[in-house]
């Protein structure tokens, strides 16, 4: 009984975090539709919060995934690492879903449904797996800040020549989605993905940037554009 007065709560409280314009959503669902894109950033492959006719594609691990919260304030995750994808993976956009009250109806309780969700066929994946979800930030206002988003992790131009322009063992961490001292931002930001912050400092003639991530658990320090420690 219990159990079930919780999933009547959670039911009706919902309320999307997306503040689109409906013509301008539905414009965005009609262009980007069919598009091919690239990963600008490796990616991991998870589960999706126990809807099995989905995949998560997150850039942070599970354990730093902030979609959803416990009723004691923890977050809660996804289901375990899958596989990795590298950057410059090829996809194409399935569809892409705002949460309206139909929509948000129709998805699985306990995900996260308040949200804007890109549906993406990932080159390499089987062909009757189910899709790969990119589940959009909150507060999304307007087509561009939408358009913003989507460049921000699927790029219109391969990135390839770039990843294969690292040494090899820059190369080789950003496929793991490790980062390693002496890699460039360009690689940092490939492999560990965009930081939560980042602040900025002159050391003399030297300039120190510190790349915060994981809720400031993880930090990288950089000189003159190199990752010089990891922390």
């Amino acid at each position: 009984m219990k159990s079930a007065l919780l999933t009547i709560a959670l039911s009706g409280c919902a309320t999307s975090q997306v503040f689109v314009p409906p013509e301008q959503a539905a414009s965005l669902q009609r262009s980007l539709a069919g598009e091919e894109r690239f990963l600008r950033i490796a990616f991991y492959g998870t589960p999706f919060f126990g809807d099995a006719t989905k995949k998560l594609l997150s850039p942070v691990s599970p354990d730093q995934v902030r979609m959803l919260t416990n009723p004691d304030g923890s977050p809660v995750s996804p289901g375990p690492v899958e596989r990795i994808f590298a950057p410059g993976t090829p996809v194409r956009v399935l569809k892409v879903e705002f949460p309206t009250a139909y929509a948000m109806s129709e998805r699985v309780l306990y995900t996260p449904r308040t949200l804007a969700w890109v549906f993406l066929d990932v080159s390499g994946t089987p062909k009757q797996s189910p899709p790969y979800v990119l589940v959009l930030r909150p507060g999304l206002k307007d087509e561009n800040e939408v358009k913003s988003e989507f460049d921000r992790y699927l790029s219109k131009e391969t990135i390839k020549p770039m990843l294969e322009g690292f040494s090899e063992s820059v190369r080789l961490a950003v496929l793991e989605k490790k980062a390693i001292v002496e890699m460039p931002a360009d690689a940092l930001e490939m492999a560990w993905g965009y930081p939560d912050r980042k602040t900025f400092e002159l050391e003399g003639a030297v300039k120190k940037e510190t790349w915060f991530y994981a809720d400031g658990r993880k930090e990288a320090v950089l000189r003159d554009g190199k990752v010089a420690e990891l922390k």
